[in-house]
């Protein structure tokens, strides 16, 4: 079950990169940048705009929907609030990495940081689990 947990959180964590991207490009007017919140244009790395967080906390719900619909999670509401949670939080830590380390390291693409979102987000639902579940 903790494996499903976490292979569920890191679904609703890329839903949630995706959603918050996409949406912030086109509707976010004011960025900030996560480490600073001072304004930057959008679509730089670890921006946040308001419409953006909103859309990422959306896909994260969407996601954690269909994996509770689907029987790949228990449906309760301890297991519905970790993966919610943790997608979206993954999706906060993906920013501060974009903000802060990203641009010191020509290894560190975005792939790989896409990749430590979602190890992120499992290991938060995974901990949080143990912890609430």
């Amino acid at each position: 079950e903790l494996i499903l947990i976490g292979f569920a959180a890191s679904f609703a964590a890329k839903l949630a990169d995706t959603f918050g991207s996409e949406i912030g490009k086109i509707y976010g007017r004011n960025t900030f940048l996560i480490s600073s919140l001072r304004r930057v244009p959008p679509g730089t790395e670890g921006a946040i705009s308001p419409a953006g967080t909103l859309a990422t906390i959306l896909g994260s719900l969407l996601m954690t929907i269909s994996m509770t619909s689907l029987s790949i999670i228990p449906a309760t509401p301890n297991v519905f609030l970790v993966v919610l949670f943790s997608g979206f939080i993954a999706t906060l830590c993906e920013s501060v990495i974009g903000a802060v380390i990203q641009h010191r390291f020509d290894w560190l693409t975005n792939e790989l940081v896409n990749s430590l979102q979602t190890s992120i987000s499992a290991l938060i639902a995974i901990c949080l689990s143990i912890i609430i579940v």
